[in-house]
């Protein structure tokens, strides 16, 4: 989403200034064209000169260098973030004070503005500094943070500017298309894990990394999203409502409970096919040899196919080998809209790693093949399958 957008990145007076330093070169990573506007105070905590070699492009410091500068950077800009943003600096942007280039070039800029506060949790608690984020947050700027914890000066509290990683997903979503905005969809990610004893479980080896993706290039294009999730080491997207789940009767309960509000449903969880029958209350002691009774749990799937009525419902088929015939059986018995066939043969593909190499199959019958690619790219083409089904 960053691909060849023009990001200017306003830089105030804070110790959290270094922070700004690896947001710039996590922009250009994904291939923003970078420029950076530095207050005269944000150059007594880091030199302009790191930010030119990482950017590639003039750092901009003085209003009367270039007397259009304020403009020009403005007209070309796809967005503007203000990383960290001073409480001085959020007062002047609500009261159009104009006395320095990145304040003037805020009074010219008309696009998406990111605003990532960073101060002593006094000043950000202090009724004027408060009614002047309001205004600017009315006026359409979107705020980050806050976050709470040890501060420079040692206190504690509400004033830290958020790490790199939440401001750079604030900017892929802040660029992203709102083509889903309306829509509830319900993603299921992760393994399920079927208890033996208080300490084994049955599960398999999903990381959850797929249903993750989906679920966080859905909030970056509008949807309100609902994430079920087996155990999974993976932090939740900020934004979507998360419910934690182990068992796959408990995902079964939680999918059931709120599949009536969803419009589209993506079970990409890598539900247990079976759990043992009894379940010992104590642990089981070692033995030359063990068997294990097991039951076949519920298939959520094909339930969610019977009752789907208009929602769009896209299912997983994850196989050893591109067995499309299995996936087209699958997407037929099931009654869905759209199948996505995996393998998990193969270890650059699949479980637990950040690439997928996917075929979707829709429920008129045709074969979309795709390349390895990273796994927020494959959510991206199934959000737009999906999209397509739905019509």
């Amino acid at each position: 989403m960053l691909r060849d957008r023009n990001v200017l990145l306003g830089v105030t007076g804070s110790i959290a200034a270094y922070k700004s330093v690896d947001l710039a070169r996590r922009l250009v990573a994904n291939q923003a064209h970078v420029k950076v506007v530095m207050t005269e105070a944000s150059c007594r905590f880091i030199t302009p000169y790191i930010f030119e070699s990482i950017t590639g492009n003039q750092v901009y410091t003085d209003l009367f260098k270039d007397p259009f500068s304020h403009i020009n950077l403005s007209k070309e800009a796809h967005l503007l973030i203000i990383a960290p943003a001073t409480a001085n600096t959020i007062n002047k942007f609500s009261c159009g004070i104009a006395d320095n280039l990145l304040s003037t070039l805020w009074l010219t800029y008309e696009g998406p503005a990111l605003i990532a506060p960073a101060m002593n949790f006094r000043m950000y608690s202090n009724r004027v500094v408060k009614k002047h984020i309001l205004e600017l947050k009315q006026a359409g700027a979107q705020f980050i943070g806050p976050a709470s914890g040890s501060l420079a000066c040692g206190d504690e509290g509400e004033g830290r500017m958020v790490e790199v990683e939440e401001i750079v997903e604030a900017a892929l979503a802040a660029l992203s298309k709102k083509d889903l905005a309306g829509q509830n969809i319900l993603i299921t990610a992760g393994p399920t894990a079927e208890p033996i004893d208080p300490v084994r479980y049955i599960s398999n080896r999903s990381s959850g990394k797929m249903g993750y993706a989906i679920a966080r290039a859905a909030l970056r294009r509008g949807a309100d999203v609902t994430l079920i999730s087996g155990p999974s080491s993976l932090e939740p997207p900020r934004g979507v409502t998360f419910i934690p789940v182990e068992r796959a009767s408990e995902m079964e309960a939680e999918v059931f409970k709120r599949f009536k509000k969803s419009t589209s449903v993506i079970m990409a969880a890598a539900v247990s096919d079976y759990s043992p029958t009894d379940i010992a209350k104590v642990k089981i002691r070692k033995k030359d040899e063990m068997s294990l009774k097991l039951k076949k749990n519920a298939d959520i799937l094909r339930e969610l196919g019977k009752k789907k009525g208009g929602r769009v419902l896209v299912g997983f088929a994850a196989e050893s080998g591109k067995d499309i015939k299995s996936a087209v059986a699958k997407l037929k018995a099931k009654n869905l809209d759209l199948i996505v066939l995996n393998d998990i043969s193969r270890k650059d593909v699949g479980f637990d790693v950040d690439t997928n190499e996917v075929t979707l199959i829709n429920k008129k019958g045709r074969i979309m093949e795709y390349p390895i690619m990273k796994k927020i790219e494959v959510a991206d083409i199934i959000l737009d399958r999906m999209l397509e089904a739905g019509k």
